[in-house]
């Protein structure tokens, strides 16, 4: 899924997620493809970054590839927010999304995650 379209998706999601009071797009400034969310009364501001599926052209779209959705495991509001976000995608079930890799549950010093969709291609969105 491409950046622009895998933020949107974002914004729909956590638009419809109980905890978040407050969404919106982020034009400008030196963060392409942004969003801000108030969670639980914080403000938690990502990014996300895309990356094609081998052999795929920017020109044309990417085959929509379908199949089971994710494991994932939820994590509490107040917790770590890439794992938060993780869990809040995963409750979703997207049949495009083959899995999520959390990065704090990794040792990251950076929080965010990698979500990895069954026709190849990668959406990274960080915690800005």
């Amino acid at each position: 899924m491409r950046p622009a379209d895998f933020r949107d998706h974002l914004v729909d999601l956590l638009k419809n997620t109980p905890a978040v009071q407050k969404v919106d797009v982020l034009q400008g400034g030196p963060y392409p493809y942004g969003l801000a969310a108030t969670v639980a009364g914080r403000e938690l501001r990502w990014q996300v970054i895309g990356q094609l599926a081998e052999g795929a052209k920017h020109a044309t779209p990417t085959a929509d590839v379908k199949a089971g959705p994710p494991a994932f495991e939820t994590a509490p509001v107040d917790g770590a927010p890439d794992a938060w976000l993780a869990g809040v995608i995963g409750a979703a079930e997207p049949p495009d999304t083959e899995r999520l890799d959390v990065w704090s549950a990794r040792g990251k010093n950076s929080a965010g995650l990698t979500v990895f969709f069954h026709n190849g291609e990668r959406a990274f969105v960080r915690l800005i």
